[in-house]
């Protein structure tokens, strides 16, 4: 199992690298501090697991799209507090496992390989919080948040604006005429009360929940 640690703790990444390194079957190919890199090694590297310390605060939005990019690929966040939101917030921007602060070494191993064999153990109370977040589609937004009166296009038009993709990209993406597309952006615009583009990344950034990821990959 190939392991890239994101953390801008260093030390630490450091320290679990060579934890990592000393254990079969485990293998931490780099410690980094920012997406960007973690894209580039995306590229040149075999990557199953992508560790994330989300104890020293991280965009949901921007794990977001690599989520959306790399479906197969395991991105765990490391440090959650087990919160029932939080793990909703960490499962809707693409985390398919955490691991709590007070994990030790041993623990963490093991819950890695679990959630890379498809298997993540919870707390009672979360799993309970996540049963009902799914029947419910409960998230963490008010009643009268104007991200509710999208229509299902519309969301997935707000979720292709966020990856800041232009109206000629999503037109493609989506296979419809540009003029709709654009069409599309003026009502977004107008139900989120906002006057651009970066105002609808921003709100994406917030929301990871607003947009509507589409069933087919990205090409």
């Amino acid at each position: 199992m190939n392991v890239l640690i994101l953390t801008a703790v260093h030390v630490f990444g450091d320290g679990l690298a060579a934890c990592f390194n000393a254990r079969p079957g485990i293998r931490a190919l780099a410690v980094v501090d920012d997406l960007a890199t973690v894209r580039e090694l995306m590229e040149q590297v075999e990557v199953d697991v992508i560790l994330i310390d989300v104890s020293q605060g991280i965009e949901l939005f921007d794990v977001r799209s690599i989520a959306a990019g790399s479906p197969d690929l395991a991105l765990v966040a490391l440090g959650l507090i087990e919160r029932r939101q939080d793990v909703i917030d960490c499962g809707r921007a693409g985390f398919c496992g955490y691991v709590g602060r007070n994990a030790s070494i041993d623990s963490l191993c093991a819950s890695l390989f679990e959630i890379v064999a498809g298997r993540q153990a919870c707390p009672p109370e979360i799993t309970g919080a996540l049963l009902r977040a799914l029947h419910s589609r409960e998230v963490r937004v008010d009643k009268a948040d104007p991200a509710l009166t999208l229509t299902r296009r519309e969301s997935e038009v707000v979720t292709l604006v966020g990856d800041g993709l232009s109206n000629k990209e999503i037109s493609a993406e989506l296979c419809l005429s540009v003029a709709t597309v654009k069409h599309h952006v003026h009502n977004v615009l107008e139900k989120l009360g906002v006057s651009g583009r970066s105002q609808v990344m921003q709100q994406v950034r917030s929301k990871p929940w607003m947009g509507r990821r589409l069933a087919v990959g990205r090409k």
